[in-house]
């Protein structure tokens, strides 16, 4: 995989890709293969609704399997709770934010395949996440965004 990031995960967050691989993979699949069979042995192919409908959906099916396999392949599994310096912003701490307006925003940096942006959940190579990298309690970041420049300082740092 040359020039694909290491998929820095949580464990929790690797324990649901390992699931969603798992349900495709022994059950959804299995299912389908089953009707598609089902399907071609009713004669015509080519106004077989469910044969269609099947062949399309296991390609679906297929891609995602893939996905996930080079995902997993690729992920690095590190446990937030076992960060060496808890003072500063590193993957798995959850932030307490305020930009100029003293408006406050909480954030968690999570691997990308866990983010959740409506959950404050960011992912690890997100804008923010990279301008926040490091921080301690005081610290002013400027992010840049499609809108323009926005200012972050950071209130509270703590990990689970």
């Amino acid at each position: 995989m040359a020039g694909e990031r290491s998929n820095i995960i949580s464990p929790t967050g690797f324990a649901a890709l390992r699931a969603e691989y798992d349900a495709l993979l022994g059950d959804e699949r299995p299912k389908l293969v089953e009707v598609i069979s089902w399907a071609a042995g009713n004669g015509d192919r080519s106004e077989n609704g469910d044969y269609i409908y099947g062949r399309k959906r296991l390609r679906e099916i297929d891609r995602r399997l893939s996905f996930l396999a080079r995902r997993m392949k690729a992920a690095r599994v590190v446990d937030p709770a076992e960060q060496p310096d808890k003072s500063r912003i590193w993957f798995g701490a959850t932030a307490e934010l305020a930009d100029d307006d003293d408006a406050r925003r909480t954030v968690t940096l999570v691997g990308d395949d866990e983010a959740e942006a409506g959950d404050g959940r960011i992912g690890w190579n997100s804008p923010l996440a990279r301008a926040l990298r490091g921080a301690a309690v005081g610290d002013v970041r400027v992010v840049q965004l499609p809108s323009g420049q926005k200012q972050w300082e950071v209130m509270a740092v703590g990990y689970p």
